[in-house]
This record gives structure tokens, sequence and C-alpha cells, in this order.
């Protein structure tokens, strides 16, 4: 087994940990205070990098569709492109805190006299150190890919925000449970349809494609076939696909496609039967789909629609465990990225480097 799948297999029960720390337990008290910054603040930035920013793309959905918007940015675009204005409060998403932009903009949040809400798994990390209300999520490391890491804080950034809007209590934690032991339950299944399914081909052309809340998700997704599978892939909105890159559908190229439960599903299944008839091969995930709706289905169990990314991530990583082993790639080695990101110049270490 490679410690990517052992990752993923432990990861129900890591959001479920999580769920109680934030409703029940010690993290309570700092959700409060941060629920209580942000409601009165005057402008209100969600930022990350990396898998921390495909968090950030999942939450903004929940922001928005409860009339809380917020500045939702990449962490190094913060730093070196916007002036942060006075009374700002900053809701910054980082597993480690130690990434060398997250370090940067607690520098410039300072200056601006902003306040920053970390949100991050590591208690000595910078972000956690240096945050106003730091919100720490304990959970054992991935061992190089980002899987429990992305999700928890993902889960924690939600609350966060379904908290503000006040759509967050004991009833919706206690459903969120429920869905993330039905998916434990539903890996082996999906495993099963993972193993032998013609949708995995080694380095085919890949587009990934998600509405709302699941966006976060074909964006992960995309970085997991990169870092797992080393194999070039894309990741878009499914309306933003539908405008001009669609020209590159052919016979062999492979689509990866979230459907959301309540909105826009009528149309994406019929971009789903399109893309088969022009050729390509399409994966899907959802809720509640036709078995023959596509050459992998994945049927998700029931989770409130707004919160599907906390488990509609899981068959993508399976799959791309699947695909690095098939491809001959080690999922559990980075040639050449760093499990934190200290360094903003080039990619090759100062001894190579000449």
């Amino acid at each position: 087994m490679t410690h990517f799948l052992g990752d993923i297999l432990r990861q129900p029960e890591e959001l479920r940990r999580t769920v109680e720390h934030l409703s029940t337990g010690n993290g309570q008290s700092q959700l409060d205070a941060a629920v209580a910054i942000v409601r009165s603040a005057r402008h209100v930035y969600l930022t990350g990098i990396g898998s921390s920013w495909h968090a950030g793309l999942n939450v903004s959905a929940l922001f928005q569709l409860g009339a809380r918007p917020v500045y939702l940015a990449d962490a190094a675009e913060v730093v070196q492109f916007a002036t942060i204005p006075a009374e700002s409060v900053l809701i910054v998403i980082s597993r480690s805190g130690r990434s060398v932009e997250i370090v940067q903009l607690l520098a410039k949040a300072r200056e601006s006299g902003a306040t920053v809400i970390g949100i991050t798994n590591v208690q000595d990390g910078t972000l956690a150190r240096e945050a106003q209300i730091p919100l720490v999520i304990p959970v054992a490391l991935d061992h190089a890919i980002s899987v429990n890491t992305y999700t928890t804080l993902a889960l924690a950034a939600g609350v966060l925000a379904a908290s503000i809007t006040g759509s967050f209590g004991a009833p919706l934690a206690a459903s969120l449970s429920r869905s993330f032991a039905a998916a434990a339950r539903a890996i082996p299944g999906w495993q099963v349809q993972i193993e032998n399914s013609p949708w995995l081909t080694p380095h085919s052309v890949t587009y990934f494609l998600a509405r709302g809340s699941s966006l976060g998700s074909a964006y992960e997704s995309r970085l997991m076939w990169e870092e797992g599978a080393k194999s070039p892939a894309t990741a878009m909105g499914a309306a933003s696909f539908r405008h001009g890159p669609q020209e590159i559908v052919g016979k062999g190229v492979r689509f990866g496609i979230w459907i959301d439960a309540g909105k826009m599903r009528d149309q994406d299944l019929a971009l789903a039967r399109d893309l088969r008839k022009l050729g390509a091969s399409v994966m899907l995930i959802g809720q509640r789909l036709p078995a023959d709706a596509a050459d992998l289905v994945f049927n998700l169990p029931e989770i409130p629609t707004p919160w599907q990314f906390l488990i509609d991530i899981i068959p993508a990583q399976l799959t791309a465990e699947r695909l690095a082993r098939l491809s001959g790639s080690d999922p559990d080695t980075f040639k050449l990225c760093s499990f934190i990101v200290e360094d903003e110049a080039g990619l090759l270490p100062k001894t190579e480097k000449g």
C-alpha cells in the first residue's frame, strides 16, 4: 500500500474528529472568537496557496451563498499586488503555516493593521504563532500529497463560514459526521470500480470541470495528477469550458466532472453526454447519478449540497493513486517539490543552480 492510499483511507475519521473538535471540543472557543471578528470586519480576505487555496475555492461558495462576500485571492498575489485596507480580516489557510508566501503575508498584515485568523494543522508554525486567532486542526500530517491536511482545513474554513452566516449548528455537524461515515463505507466499492476502469489511461490529456463548492475539488485533482501521477492536467469551471476550450475535445481526451446536486445538474449531465458522443471519456462524481451517465460514475452518499466538496474529492484521490501506480510513478516521492516551500526563486536546490 502506498502512503498516499493510507492517508486517503484514514480521511473520513479525520474529518469526523475535526467536526467534533470545532463543534464540541477545544476548538469551539477559538471558532466563536473568529466568528465575532469577521462579523464586525469591513473587509474580509480568504487566502492560501497551493492546496490551501483550493480549499478556499470550495469555501468561498459558502460565504457567497450566505450573503457574506469575501475577497478570494492567492496568498502570493495578495503579498505582491494588493494594498490591504485598515480594519480588514484575513482568513489565512495553510497546513504548515510556514510557506514563504504565508510568512510574508503575516508581515504585510501587521504593517496594514489587519487581523489574521489562521487555519492550520501545525501548532508551532508561524501562522499559528502569529495569527491573532489561530484555529489549529490537530491531524497527523500526510506523507507527501496533501490529503487530510487539505480536507480538514477546508472543513474548518467551511465551519467558520457557516457559523458566520448562521447556518452551522449541532444538526449540521451530526449530518456531516454521518456523511463521512458513509463515505468510509463507500471507499471499498469505489476502489473496485477504479481497479479495472478503462477511464484510467496513463499520460492522457485530462480536464477537470466543476461548479460552486466543488470547484476546488477540480483544482485539487489537477494538482494530484501532477504531484502523484506526474501527468499534466487542467481544471476550470464547467461554464468556462463551454466558452472556447471545448475545441480540445476528441478521442482519448479524459474529463472528470463534478455534478452539483441542486444547480445546473441537467446541463452538466448533457455536457457529459455530448463529450462522450464526441469521443471523449468521462468520469462523473456526484449524488444520485445514473450508472450509465459516464464511463466511470462515482455516486456519493447523501450530504448537504454546499458541503459535497468534503467527500467528492475522495473518489478523485483514489483514482489519482491508482493512476500513479498504472503509470509507474511514485506518489509518495516528490522529484522537485518541497513539502514546505520556503524559497521563492527557481526550482532546484541552491547547490544545483550554479
